[in-house]
């Protein structure tokens, strides 16, 4: 009996949906509730589960493939008792010419001594690292909450294998390099890069684009052509919450069991400041303004298939551990793609953080429907004017863009100035000032 594996109702405002990849292949065993396949959609990957166990028979999408809620993708033969499927067998119970058991399969596949085992659940993004690696999952030890595979396991399995596989050292090696460093007897290194051929083709590789990477580019657009967008700049001088952190990190960490970050100081900030300034917080609903009386800050989080925005709910009613312990969560279920839809829309105000990578300048881009975002930036220690002395201070410059069909000049400015404010005396953000 064929089991249809259907797609299921997708997660609201999601039409369609493409399939990244096949995790079985026809002839592979499943159980149920084993993830078959990644379904893509504009901002997460989500798994479809096997919906009972069997044999993978025909596989009707192959990955790249559009489809929607109701597509059969493929079917799943049912075992018999026996431990066999229809097609496994001829009509008197002998196999069929040509058709190869599942249980031989594995077998084969696990070499001569050893048991197929079981692979532990993972996440789509370890799950694409062990099939890179081409690793057997089920060996690498799962340190994961309910024996889940975690990257951290995959990298740190590859480390010891490559340490365990990794030559002793030779005593010759060092004169072999000396050796290839030398030149020949034309006056010419043995070993001298050199340019390809003339006329040989330059290599280049075409993939197409993830529909993660489609979304961004569409809503970027989207941005630039519907909103009037204008960033404005500042500074501030984080001596105050760099000793801060300095003097609190070791017990807020024990306390909370989670880093002091600078990211939890701006959101608080945030949150004073639209409060200060509600125009910052509100957005263009056609001919209507839209003022929330809420603040779901957006954190950009960077990913290997693209940018994507987590929304903090009522992030003025969270303590700066609650906002460190929700942005750690953040990142790193956004790194495995297991982040919920729900959990990418309806922020009213965003942050990016551009400085982990360096950035010290830079002007963000909208995120639609929401009217304003921050940039911070590098920390970086320059010589300033205090007091009528030049001393040298760690200032990060700020930039707000907003969309000035809504915000304008004056309001955007005293948001960035209230943040400034803020930022270097944090005690304001305890007292309400």
């Amino acid at each position: 009996m064929s089991i249809e594996v259907r797609i299921p109702t997708l997660p609201e405002s999601v039409s369609d949906a493409t399939i990244a990849a096949w995790h079985k292949q026809p002839g592979d065993t499943v159980r149920e509730g084993e993830n078959l396949l990644d379904l893509e959609t504009d901002k997460v990957v989500l798994d479809l589960p096997a919906p009972a166990d069997g044999v993978l028979g025909e596989i009707r999408a192959e990955v790249g493939a559009t489809v929607r809620a109701g597509d059969v993708v493929a079917l799943i033969e049912e075992a018999t008792a026996e431990g066999k499927t229809a097609t496994d067998s001829g009509a008197d119970g002998e196999p069929a010419p040509g058709a190869t058991t599942a249980a031989a399969t594995e077998r084969a596949a696990a070499g001569p001594g050893t048991a197929a085992g079981k692979a532990p659940p993972m996440s789509p993004a370890v799950r694409r690292l062990v099939e890179a690696e081409g690793l057997d999952p089920s060996v690498i030890p799962a340190s994961g909450k309910h024996g889940r595979l975690l990257k951290e396991d995959v990298t740190r399995w590859l480390e010891r294998r490559e340490h365990e596989a990794a030559p002793p050292p030779s005593s010759a090696a060092p004169e072999a390099l000396e050796q290839d460093a030398r030149p020949a007897a034309g006056g010419e290194p043995l070993h001298s890069p050199s340019a390809p051929p003339p006329g040989e083709p330059r290599p280049e590789k075409r993939v197409p684009m993830t529909r993660l990477r489609a979304r961004i580019a569409e809503r970027l657009v989207q941005a630039q052509q519907q909103a009037a967008m204008l960033t404005t700049f500042n500074e501030v001088d984080m001596s105050a919450v760099r000793d801060l952190r300095q003097r609190y990190r070791e017990a807020f960490e024990r306390r909370h069991g989670v880093r002091l970050g600078y990211m939890s100081f701006f959101v608080r900030a945030a949150c004073e400041a639209l409060r200060r300034w509600p125009m910052v917080n509100a957005s263009i609903d056609g001919h209507d303004i839209v003022y929330h009386g809420y603040f779901d800050i957006g954190i950009a989080v960077s990913t290997e298939r693209g940018l994507v925005v987590p929304v903090l709910r009522d992030a003025d009613a969270l303590s700066l551990a609650e906002i460190e312990q929700a942005i750690r969560d953040f990142a790193t279920r956004a790194r495995e793609g297991r982040l919920e839809l729900e959990e990418l829309t309806g922020g009213t105000f965003s942050i990016t953080n551009g400085g982990v990578f360096g950035s010290l300048f830079s002007t963000p881009i909208l995120n639609p429907p929401q009217s304003a975002i921050l940039g911070m930036h590098r920390i970086q220690e320059r010589p300033v004017a205090v007091d009528g002395e030049v001393v040298i201070r760690p200032m990060m410059y700020l930039a707000l863009t907003y969309d000035h069909r809504l915000v304008d000049g004056r309001e955007a400015v005293s948001f960035l100035v209230t943040i400034k404010e803020l930022l270097e005396d944090p005690a304001r953000l305890l007292l309400d000032l």
